[in-house]
């Protein structure tokens, strides 16, 4: 969306250029339209250079998020089958005589 937008103004300068170029200015010089036309173009420029970077950190962003979000899945999946053995593993007590050594032992 912003780079459409500095698409929009910056056909918006070349038009000014060009208006410029074929009419002339009566309240400001043209030398001056001129070079804060110019001016404005490099700005435009500018803002379309920074855009690039940033298009750029935020693909690299979404990248590192699109890996976290794979380990924290694989991490997950490691830790309920974790979770899911030591439950498994806690010794079952269902024999008489296992009770009463429990028993016993907690005496």
């Amino acid at each position: 969306e912003l780079e459409n937008q500095l698409t929009t103004k910056s056909k918006t300068l070349d038009e000014l250029k060009q208006s410029l170029a074929l009419n002339g200015s009566t309240e400001q010089t043209p030398e001056a339209l001129s070079l804060r036309i110019t001016e404005l173009c490099e700005m435009v420029d500018s803002i379309v250079s920074q855009v690039a970077q940033l298009k750029t950190s935020m693909q690299s962003i979404l990248e590192q998020w699109r890996v976290y979000d794979e380990v924290y899945a694989e991490v997950s999946l490691m830790t309920t089958r974790y979770l899911y053995c030591v439950d498994q593993c806690k010794p079952s007590v269902v024999s008489l005589e296992a009770l009463k050594n429990q028993v016993k032992t907690l005496q």
